[in-house]
C-alpha cells in the first residue's frame, strides 16, 4: 500500500510542478492574479475563470483517461460527440420562446445518443478487435456531419433563460454550474473506481487484457463500459458547452477539444499505452491546458498563434515527465554523486 501510494504521489508530482508553474508565472505578472472578487451575487477572477473554463475538458480527460487505460488507445471522437448530443438536446427543446419538452428530457435523451455513441465505439474496439483511433475516427468524421443533419445545417438558438443554467449560474450559487458538475462527475468516478474493484479491472486489462481474460475479467466488456462512459462524459461537456451560448453550432461546439483531452491525459503523467493511471493527473492536465492557454490570451497572443505556443510549452512539460529524461536525470545524479565521493576519498 506504501509502495502504491508513493507510485501515486510521484505520477501527480510534474503535473503538480507544470501547473505550479503557470499559476507562478500569473502571479508575477499579475499579483492580483489569485484575487477572487463577488460582483452580483456571482464570484469573479482568473482563478475562477480558468476553473470555468477546464471544466468541459476536465469531463473529458475523465472519459478519455479510461480509454487510454483500458485499451491504450484513444477516443478521438469526443469532440463531435459533444456537437451531436447537443444538438439533439436543442432540437428537441425548440427555438421558440418555450420549451416543447421538459427540458430535463430533452438533456437526457442527448446523454443517451452520447452512451450510444460510446457503446458503437467500445463495440469497434472491443468485439471488432479495431484499432481505437481507426474505430473513433467514423464518428469524428460522422458524428458532426448528423449534427448538422439534425440542426438543418443551421445554428440553432434558444431563447429560454433557463437553458443557460447549466453553462453559467444557477440562482442564488455564486459558483459557475460548470465547476460544480466538473467537481461532481470527478467525485462520482473516483468513488466509483475506487470503491469497488473497477480500477483493478481497468488496468489489468490495459496491461495485459489476455492474461486478464484467462484471470476470468470479461476484458471486452470492460473496454465496452469504458467507451461508453467516456461517450457520457462527452455528452455532458457537450451540454455546457451548448448552455454556454444558449445555441448549437455543429461546427465549432468540441472542436478540437479531443486533442486537448488527450493532452491533458498525457500531462497528467498517464501512460498512452494504457494500464495504470491517474484520474487526478489527468484533471490537472485539463486545469493546466486552460491556466496555460488564459496565461496567453493575457499575453496578447491571438487565437491563431495560440496553437504554436502551447505546443512549445507542452513539449517542454512532455519532455520533463519523459522515461528518457528521467534516466538521463538519474545518470546525471549518479556520476555526480560518485564524482563528488571520488573528490572525498582524494581529499
Amino acid at each position: 500500500m506504501d509502495k502504491l501510494k508513493k507510485l501515486t504521489a510521484c505520477r501527480l508530482f510534474w503535473p503538480l510542478v507544470c501547473l505550479f508553474l503557470v499559476l507562478l508565472f500569473n502571479f508575477i505578472k499579475s499579483p492580483s492574479f489569485f484575487k477572487i472578487s463577488m460582483n452580483n451575487g456571482v464570484l469573479y477572477g482568473y482563478l475562477v475563470d480558468i476553473f470555468n473554463r477546464s471544466s468541459e475538458l476536465i469531463i473529458l480527460a475523465v472519459g478519455m483517461t479510461l480509454c487510454v487505460a483500458s485499451s491504450a488507445g484513444t477516443d478521438i471522437s469526443v469532440g463531435a460527440t459533444m456537437a451531436l448530443a447537443g444538438g439533439v438536446s436543442v432540437y428537441l427543446l425548440g427555438t421558440g420562446n418555450t420549451y416543447n419538452m421538459p427540458w430535463i428530457l430533452a438533456i437526457l435523451i442527448g446523454l443517451v445518443v452520447s452512451v450510444v455513441c460510446g457503446v458503437w465505439n467500445g463495440f469497434l474496439v472491443a468485439k471488432m478487435k479495431i484499432q481505437p483511433m481507426v474505430a473513433t475516427l467514423i464518428l469524428f468524421t460522422a458524428g458532426r456531419g448528423l449534427a448538422q443533419l439534425i440542426t438543418g445545417g443551421n445554428i440553432l438558438y434558444i431563447k429560454v433563460p433557463s437553458f443557460k443554467y447549466l453553462g453559467g449560474f444557477l440562482p442564488h450559487i455564486p459558483i459557475p454550474t460548470p465547476i460544480l458538475v466538473a467537481v461532481i462527475v470527478v467525485v462520482l468516478v473516483s468513488l466509483f473506481l475506487n470503491k469497488t474493484a473497477t480500477k483493478l479491472y481497468v488496468e489489468s486489462v490495459g496491461i495485459n487484457p489476455k492474461a486478464s481474460r484467462l484471470f476470468g475479467l470479461n476484458s471486452n466488456r470492460i473496454v465496452l463500459l469504458t467507451y461508453a462512459a467516456c461517450g457520457l462524459c462527452a455528452g455532458i461537456a457537450g451540454m455546457i458547452a451548448t448552455s454556454r451560448i444558449s445555441s448549437i453550432d455543429a461546427n465549432n461546439v468540441g472542436n478540437l477539444m479531443e486533442l486537448d483531452a488527450i493532452l491533458a491525459v498525457a500531462l497528467g503523467g498517464n501512460s498512452l499505452a494504457g494500464g495504470k493511471f491517474s484520474l487526478g493527473g489527468s484533471v490537472i492536465g485539463a486545469i493546466t491546458i486552460q491556466a496555460l492557454s488564459t496565461t496567453l490570451y493575457a499575453l496578447k497572443v491571438t487565437g491563431d498563434q495560440l496553437p504554436l505556443y502551447k505546443a512549445i510549452v507542452v513539449i517542454v512539460i512532455v519532455t520533463l515527465q519523459s522515461p528518457e529524461f528521467k534516466k538521463f536525470m538519474n545518470r546525471y545524479k549518479a556520476k555526480r554523486a560518485a564524482k563528488a565521493a571520488g573528490e572525498k576519498v582524494a581529499s
